[in-house]
């Protein structure tokens, strides 16, 4: 363990393990559908790696970048496209991979801008939840794990760009970031 890391949440064997079981069920829910899987970067590039790989089934991937923190602890509530999709998603079934649901406007802003492009429909799959500080009414299909209110990195979860490697998830020391 690093010394930003005030402590281990998830270990590394917990992650691997609830990854299988996430691609265990999504397998057998998207049986015969055309699906897409949309990871956001860069966060959850890391476990859309790991889930896609549990997926027994043909798929299509691509990734969208949007910001609603920069560099703080906290999110803007402004969600910027920052890189957009490389396909169309019209009449596909669209697994949006988050790294962490929070707030939820990130995502119902996403949803939202997805929706426009008419799929024929829309899951989410996020690695965390953290209900406690949810601010928008956002559906969440597949949920790894929830989390306390917390600032937490690893697993593909940053601060300021850095700790992403982690290959547990960690919560990140107050003075690491205060």
């Amino acid at each position: 363990m690093i010394k930003e890391v005030e402590r281990i949440l998830i270990s590394e064997q917990e992650l691997q393990d609830r990854v299988k079981e996430m691609g265990r069920q999504i397998t057998e829910d998207y049986k015969g559908k055309n699906l897409l899987v949309v990871s956001i970067l860069k966060g959850a590039v890391i476990f859309a790696s790991d889930l896609v790989m549990e997926i027994k089934l043909p798929l299509t991937m691509d990734f969208m970048a949007v910001s609603s923190y920069g560099a703080s602890t906290k999110s803007s509530g402004v969600v910027r496209i920052l890189k957009d999709l490389d396909q169309q998603v019209a009449d596909k079934d669209i697994l949006i991979i988050e790294d962490i649901v929070d707030t939820g406007l990130t995502l119902h802003y996403l949803i939202e801008n997805l929706q426009s492009r008419k799929p024929r429909s829309i899951k989410v799959c996020c690695c965390l939840d953290k209900p406690s500080r949810r601010k928008a009414d956002v559906q969440v299909d597949y949920i790894g794990f929830e989390v306390p209110d917390e600032f937490v990195v690893g697993y593909g979860l940053d601060y300021a760009q850095k700790f992403r490697n982690l290959p547990y998830i960690g919560i990140l020391s107050k003075e690491a970031y205060s």
